[in-house]
């Protein structure tokens, strides 16, 4: 019951992280740096990219985690 608990709750945080962390990646798109780097090469910077994918990856580890029985 316990460790069902701890597991619910471990899901529930890495989902909140995977979206904050796609949010941030979101909301550094839209920064001067960025949209330069995007009028230069055409694509974003690293570390925007980096944010996406481990929201990402945080986020349906989570979604496995929580609806895992």
């Amino acid at each position: 019951m316990i460790n069902n608990s701890i597991s619910k709750i471990i899901a529930i945080t890495l989902m909140i992280i995977g979206v904050g962390l796609a949010y941030w990646g979101y909301d550094m798109s839209s920064g001067l740096d960025s949209q330069v780097n995007q009028a230069f090469t055409g694509s974003s910077s690293d570390s925007v990219i980096y944010r996406y994918i481990f929201g990402a990856a945080s986020f349906f580890a989570g979604l496995f985690l929580f609806l895992k029985k």
